[in-house]
């Protein structure tokens, strides 16, 4: 079971980038997905997750209104459309997996999901 992340950069203050989030080994039809983050120094914080029907999402308040978190699972992938970044957006970006009822809701606490990528660099810079 893998989850892979792309689509990280470098990319100026104001600028979006979209990262996606590609299953090999399962379907992701039985997962809610999360996205996390975690900058050098700092804890990792959960950034947004969707649940399995895709119905049902989830963000920190620090991303409210700039982050939009949608799955595709005819591709076995999750996107995450991230725009006006700041700063405080850089970090390493990861998506998780957990099995979930097909009514569930999805919750932010990584210790809740089971499966994790490698993680893509995003990095907001002038």
């Amino acid at each position: 079971l893998q989850l892979v992340e792309s689509g990280g950069g470098l990319v100026q203050p104001g600028g979006s980038l979209r990262l996606s989030c590609v299953a090999s080994g399962f379907t992701l039809d039985y997962y809610a997905i999360g996205w996390f983050r975690q900058a050098p120094g700092k804890e990792r914080e959960g950034v947004s997750c969707i649940n399995r029907r895709g119905d049902s999402t989830n963000y920190a308040d620090s991303v409210k209104g700039r982050f939009t978190i949608s799955r595709d699972n005819a591709r076995n992938t999750v996107y995450l459309q991230m725009n006006s970044l700041k700063p405080g957006d850089t970090a390493v970006y990861y998506c998780a997996a957990v099995s979930t009822t097909v009514q569930a809701l999805c919750d932010l606490p990584g210790y809740k999901y089971d499966y994790w990528g490698q993680g893509t660099q995003v990095t907001v810079s002038s």
